[in-house]
């Protein structure tokens, strides 16, 4: 199973648990609260509370560890396998614990390991060229092909409507030799 499917089960299962619990505590609190003959009945509850509803998605360990590089290594935390793609993974999950966001952790990282632990570079100064110029070079390799594509076409009509004898025609003394080699090997 992927680290990335695990995650999102784990997502998935956390969500559930969460709502499980809300709907629990609702139906709970409902049921001990006797309608009295002045007060109507209590609506059900058909959206979370608002506790429940303000709690941003927790972050998982394998949602952090495939934006983020091993620094000995220089490959992904998500296939690194060293001592210091462990302590990397534990200074992440005790972030995670202590319910901090996607991006305060990928901050303390960068905090903590400087920038060249992140997979993508940040899109300014220098970095910017590289999200800009692979768009931008394949964009001058379209227009180029557009340009050149339909010269090549034409040239190769107009060579294959051009007649094969257009050329010079032999002089006297090249035909003659034509005409003695050719009878050489005729007879």
């Amino acid at each position: 199973m992927s680290l990335r499917l695990r995650g999102l089960l784990r997502t998935g299962i956390l969500v559930l648990a969460t709502a499980t619990l809300a709907a629990t505590a609702t139906a709970t609190a409902t049921a001990t609260a006797t309608p009295t003959a002045t007060s109507p009945p209590a609506a059900p509850a058909t959206s979370p509370p608002a506790a429940t509803a303000a709690i941003p998605p927790r972050t998982s360990l394998p949602d952090i560890e495939n934006e983020v590089m091993c620094t000995l290594c220089h490959e992904s935390l998500a296939v690194a396998q060293s001592p210091e793609a462990d302590a990397e993974r534990n200074f992440i999950s005790s972030l995670i614990g202590r319910g901090e966001t996607k991006p305060q952790i990928e901050r303390a990282l960068v905090a903590q390991y400087g920038p060249s632990v992140l997979a993508l570079p940040p899109a300014r100064g220098f970095n910017l060229t590289l999200y800009i110029l692979p768009p931008a070079l394949l964009i001058a390799a379209l227009a180029a092909l557009g340009i050149t594509l339909p010269r090549w076409r034409r040239r190769a009509r107009a060579a294959a409507t051009r007649p094969a004898s257009a050329g010079k025609s032999p002089s006297a003394a090249d035909a003659t030799l034509l005409e003695s080699d050719l009878a050489r090997f005729d007879g």
